[in-house]
């Protein structure tokens, strides 16, 4: 086993602190990364408060990884020793269920294997990129194009992949009116990827604070939530609006900027149930989806996308000390727009 340096959570109300974790011996189908970045995602900090379900402690998070290959095992055809790669929120998946065949391995009908917080193949606890290094089966393990730093490119890992996959499923493009429901980490990538696609954006942000910065990532529009006017003025206005808030908003409300046909996708996920009313819906023949992240295929894709547009996350790089402190900045909405780990502060 090889033992590297992160930092977990040893329990649902405790602060993360620095750790020593075995990762297993490099397969014949396994890459051995040395992690360079890793995003802090909302997602981490659910997960490790216990707020989507019971977790195992000691617990490392971590989904947005971003590194160099240093070693890889006998039967490896798509990665070699040096190349510049990442790893997402899943590291495996049955292979064999028609969603996993299709591509779409994060809907396996058996669970993909999160990258932290799942049960890997070998029965232990998957602990994620707050490390030094990771071991992951090579078919899930991206190429980061050289045109992205890591640091900037960890976070499309998730962020990305998140905001990217439902825009190009319902068709985000020229023509295409796409509002975006918050500011944040993944509200900041779907705007500049929509903007990329062509699309019309509008940002839908609580306030006007981060308007000039919405502006700036690609939106023409920018309206504030909290004025009751915004609803009536944009009443019927979107082809497509992508929720990317972690928290409980009006979805009916929302439902009603859609035009005919209009989908409004939940990416954000709120440790609360969102109610709906029918009536929302049915008046418009709206659509109220979800959309998690995208299969290996589709993340390669989105990563080919942003270094072709020079799309990449705006992120505050940070020691790993500096997690805990994150963590309550990301809570307050105190980040513009991801927190990124150098893990070379672990060392």
């Amino acid at each position: 086993m090889l033992q590297v340096n992160a930092y977990a959570a040893p329990s649902a109300t405790e602060d993360l602190v620095p750790t020593r974790i075995d990762r297993r011996e490099v397969g014949e189908h396994d890459v051995l990364i040395g992690v360079k970045y890793s995003g802090i995602c909302h997602s981490d900090i659910h997960t490790v408060r216990g707020e989507w379900g019971p977790q195992q402690y000691p617990l490392v998070p971590g989904h947005e990884i971003a590194g160099i290959v240093t070693e890889v095992g006998a039967a490896v055809t798509r990665h070699a020793v040096g190349d510049r790669v990442g790893v997402g929120c899943m590291v495996n998946s049955c292979r064999e269920c028609v969603h996993c065949r299709a591509g779409e391995e994060q809907y396996c009908l058996l669970g993909n294997t999160g990258t932290y917080g799942a049960t890997d193949v070998d029965g232990t606890i998957t602990q994620g990129g707050y490390a030094t290094a990771v071991v992951v089966n090579e078919d899930f393990v991206v190429n980061i194009p050289a045109a992205l730093e890591l640091d900037v490119a960890a976070p499309l890992l998730c962020a990305g992949i998140t905001t990217y996959s439902p825009l190009r499923h319902w068709g985000a493009g020229p023509g295409k009116k796409v509002a975006v429901i918050g500011l944040g980490g993944l509200g900041h990538m779907a705007v500049k990827i929509a903007h990329a696609m062509g699309a019309e954006v509008t940002v839908l942000s609580r306030t006007l604070k981060k308007q000039e910065d919405g502006v700036k990532l690609g939106a023409q529009n920018y309206f504030a939530t909290e004025n009751p006017e915004t609803f009536e003025v944009l009443a019927g206005s979107f082809d497509l609006i992508i929720n990317t808030v972690s928290a409980g908003i009006d979805i009916s409300a929302f439902l009603q900027l859609l035009s005919l046909d209009g989908t409004l996708v939940n990416v954000g996920a709120p440790a609360e149930p969102l109610p709906v009313n029918v009536f929302s819906l049915i008046t418009g023949r709206r659509s109220f989806a979800g959309s998690m992240i995208g299969g290996i295929r589709e993340t390669q894709e989105m990563l080919d996308f942003c270094a072709e547009h020079r799309i990449a996350a705006e992120v505050e790089v940070i020691a790993a000390q500096d997690i805990n402190k994150a963590y309550e900045r990301v809570l307050a909405s105190d980040v513009h727009y991801r927190f990124v780990i150098d893990t070379a502060t672990l060392a």
